[in-house]
């Protein structure tokens, strides 16, 4: 993995932990951070406008079920919860810098769009998120979506013992992901040259 370009584009710290895991420069802004389904299907749905449109920042969200105690970012419609970030300054320059790093790869082919149940994310969205016409995509639930018959998709069963119904963070995510699929054999093998 150390000679292929990509860029992971996830909706919580899964992405993160990828690139900690390989010891390699991040090159995507999703990284610290996590989205609300909603939020996160509209960005990767409109991808260019949302990468292309300034961040703001607010202090009230517009989901009640948060308690905002670290920067909240606002792009346009939707709502990027900088959750490992301490000021609004320190998130927007690692923000513009990564997405300043991620469109050097123009080739989309070597973008891995991942999505999982965590920040809200239903069946549905997991079905909006599989209709999408990107090559690599990948996604992670706990509960049975088998009837979709989603390519890529991986089931994740008893991974929490003590709360079957709620998913794990991105990085312990990361860490069992090698229970299901060896991630970096994927990537080599579904990544443009």
């Amino acid at each position: 993995m150390k000679d292929k370009n990509f860029v992971i584009i996830s909706n919580n710290c899964w992405g993160g932990a990828v690139y900690q895991w390989l010891d390699r420069q991040y090159n995507t802004p999703f990284i610290g951070m996590g989205i609300k389904g909603e939020c996160y299907l509209k960005i990767v749905s409109n991808f260019d406008y949302y990468m292309n449109t300034a961040i703001k920042f607010s202090k009230q969200s517009k989901y009640p079920d948060r308690k905002i105690n670290y920067p909240l970012g606002i792009i346009d419609d939707v709502e990027i919860h900088f959750t490992h970030f301490k000021t609004e300054e320190e998130a927007k320059t690692k923000w513009e810098r990564r997405i300043s790093r991620m469109l050097e790869e123009t080739n989309i082919n070597n973008y891995v769009f991942k999505i999982c149940n965590s920040w809200d994310v239903d069946e549905n969205m997991f079905k909006k998120f599989h209709q999408l016409p990107y090559k690599n995509k990948i996604s992670f639930t706990i509960h049975d979506y088998s009837k979709h018959n989603f390519s890529n998709n991986f089931s994740i069963k008893e991974i929490n013992k003590k709360d079957k119904n709620n998913m794990p963070n991105g990085v312990k995510l990361f860490k069992i992901t090698f229970i299901y699929l060896n991630l970096f054999k994927w990537k080599k093998n579904n990544l443009a040259a």
